[in-house]
């Protein structure tokens, strides 16, 4: 088992060759596994909007091995975008190790509440399962959401 010393994370870039790359496995997946017309992920040009700021997950080699951003929703609401770990890096403790970072940057810029949507889809129960651990509980679709079936939003109050 790695130990949250063996990791890395930081700000990072979207459009970096490596980074590119995790993004692209990451919104395949979400396409492969989600209904059309219903996948929230953003590509490495959303990525750059300026509300949100993007962070990668790399080993001490340098290595990428996960990412993750924060969008900044205003009022002290923040959003999780596309949090990805690499597959074959899943239950080393690297998703946990990115959203504990965005979870404090989020505290350190005045942060009240830390919110994400992510799908019902079997593929995402991990992702739901550590969001729960850490205490995010189901809410309300918030920002630009709507109820759907294949959809669920999560929150956390950070006050």
């Amino acid at each position: 088992m790695d130990k949250a010393s063996d990791f890395v994370v930081g700000d990072d870039d979207p459009a970096t060759g490596d980074v590119h790359e995790l993004l692209e496995a990451h919104l395949a997946l979400a396409h492969e596994v989600t209904p059309p017309g219903h996948v929230h992920a953003l590509d490495g040009a959303g990525l750059q909007a300026d509300d949100i700021s993007f962070y990668s997950v790399r080993r001490t080699d340098g290595s990428l091995v996960g990412i993750g951003a924060l969008r900044d929703l205003g009022l002290g609401h923040f959003e999780i975008k596309s949090m990805h770990t690499a597959h074959s890096e899943r239950g080393k403790g690297i998703g946990r190790a990115i959203l504990e970072h965005l979870i404090t940057i989020a505290i350190d810029r005045g942060g009240t509440r830390i919110s994400l949507e992510t799908g019902t889809m079997e593929a995402f129960s991990p992702a739901r399962a550590m969001y729960a651990s850490r205490g995010f509980e189901v809410c309300e679709p918030f920002a630009e959401y709507q109820p759907v079936p294949n959809s669920v939003c999560m929150t956390l109050y950070l006050t």
